[in-house]
């Protein structure tokens, strides 16, 4: 009766057990704690307390007793932590924050928690700075609040929750994809369609380990499903709306490589290259000079929408797209301009 594993994704831990068949009626906080190390009674019990402990695919509390033969799952947000974290003084743009949750408008370049090679500077050492009076903060997790997020180099809104039953909540909401994300995306080249869906699995570039790569087949990976439409035609490049059906790592970045149609300014996928256009100087100059305005690739998480913990009303949340970003999108629109009146 080993529980193991069933998701790999580091902001989540996802076990399952089965009861045995002699498995005498016992409380189901104290049969998961008996089987669960370095897992305390009570984050089981704040994981019961929002849904996220099931029995037989139903949702249980804390005093369901457990019966032989039982199938039990339960998701656990926020993995224990593995390095010591400091709070840092580093200002946040803070969008809304309330008693159960604060949403972030993260610039481009902050890593969202520390790991390798960013241990100082992330988004978490900033909120266990803002955030030192909550126990969530100083509860020796490693990615305290965490029920998603976005990568360094892309801008926009993240969703970080103050106490443990509001984190259980969201936990729930992202794992089961019933979170609602757009993002606002710059591409190379001219899109085919208004609109679309690419579909094609997910998983660790084989050639490239900190890159990821598309198995159309979905012999490798995760599914991972991108919905887009274009919302401005700029010649060279499109302006790009996103909604996200799954949540896979870099998964718009590379899905639209995976198009040919890469994020501008993104060097992971290709997208820091000329890859549309002319071969006039002019033109180069131009491209670079957009380039330079960005801090990271031209992605945004512009809109953010879940059912809030406390109030159980859903909330929908807008950040404006970057100041840098802006300025790329209006140098488009005037070079475009000119072309046409020339």
């Amino acid at each position: 009766m080993n529980g193991e594993p069933a998701d790999n994704s580091d902001l989540f831990e996802h076990f399952r057990f089965s009861a045995d068949p002699g498995q005498t009626p016992l409380r189901i906080d104290k049969f998961l704690f008996n089987k669960m190390e370095r897992t305390s009674r009570s984050r089981i019990q704040s994981a019961a307390n929002a849904g996220n402990i099931l029995v037989n695919a139903s949702a249980v509390k804390p005093n369901y007793r457990v019966k032989p033969g039982d199938l039990i799952s339960i998701v656990l947000p926020h993995p224990p932590r593995k390095i010591e974290l400091v709070p840092e003084e580093i200002p946040l743009e803070i969008v809304h924050e309330d008693e159960d949750v604060i949403v972030v408008n993260k610039k481009a370049g902050m890593v969202v928690h520390p790991g390798y090679g960013n241990y100082t500077g992330t988004l978490v050492n900033a909120l266990m700075y803002h955030l030192m009076d909550h126990t969530l903060f100083s509860s020796g997790e490693e990615r305290p609040g965490l029920a998603h997020r976005i990568d360094k180099n892309t801008s926009g809104l993240l969703v970080v929750a103050k106490n443990e039953l509001a984190l259980n909540k969201l936990a729930s909401q992202f794992f089961n994809k019933t979170s609602k994300r757009t993002y606002t995306a710059l591409v190379w080249g001219d899109m085919k369609k208004d609109e679309g869906t690419i579909e094609g699995h997910i998983g660790r570039n084989p050639k490239e380990r900190k890159q990821m790569y598309v198995f159309p087949d979905g012999e490798q990976g995760k599914t991972a499903v991108t919905h887009y439409s274009v919302l401005e035609r700029l010649g060279y490049v499109n302006l790009v709306e996103c909604r996200l059906e799954t949540g896979r790592t870099h998964q718009i970045r590379v899905h639209f490589q995976y198009l040919s149609h890469p994020v501008f300014n993104d060097p992971e996928y290709g997208g820091d290259r000329i890859l549309r256009g002319t071969t006039f100087t002019k033109y180069k100059q131009f491209v670079q000079n957009c380039f330079d305005q960005l801090p990271g690739q031209a992605l945004h998480a512009r809109t953010l929408g879940f059912v809030h913990p406390s109030s159980g009303k859903e909330v929908l949340f807008e950040a404006d797209l970057p100041t840098g970003f802006n300025t790329v999108l209006q140098k488009w629109r005037t070079y475009i301009q000119g072309r046409r009146e020339e």
